[in-house]
């Protein structure tokens, strides 16, 4: 199966603050399946490294107030084209993210609050029917890959 992945996750130094999220349980899944990395933010034209930003309602702010909404939604598209190219029915984002979060991101406030919500780029691939998990639901992937 070919997995999109959150290129951080494999080590990829894309962050906003030029460093990883390496995760050992994602590198280890290349054992079975082909691992598709993509950073929706790279994606989308920002640099690295580059101010944090966080996700409050449909926008994207840097903490300084840059709005740079329309580089996460262009990321977030580039990220699925990439998954529909490569036949991607799942992937794994990083969580809390304002482009990869599953289900819990900042709150928007830079204060370090985490709230219910998606990432721009996890909510267009769920709304394009893909799975998605982030890097903190281990047992949920190896559920989704058991099937």
């Amino acid at each position: 199966m070919n997995i999109l992945v959150s290129s951080c996750l494999m080590g990829e130094k894309c962050r906003y603050d030029g460093n990883d999220n390496y995760r050992r349980l994602v590198t280890e899944l290349s054992v079975k399946h082909t691992l598709i990395p993509v950073c929706p933010e790279l994606l989308g034209g920002l640099s690295t490294p580059r101010n944090p930003a966080e996700r409050k309602d449909s926008r994207v702010c840097m903490n300084d107030g840059t709005d740079v909404s329309v580089p996460f939604v262009n990321g977030a598209f580039a990220a699925l084209e990439i998954a529909r190219e490569h036949g991607c029915k799942m992937a794994i984002l990083k969580a809390k993210s304002p482009s990869c979060g599953t289900g819990n991101i900042y709150d928007g406030t830079f204060s370090h609050i985490v709230t219910e919500g998606d990432g721009v780029c996890s909510e267009i691939l769920q709304i394009n029917r893909l799975a998605v998990f982030s890097d903190e639901q281990k047992e949920e992937i190896k559920a989704y890959l058991a099937k």
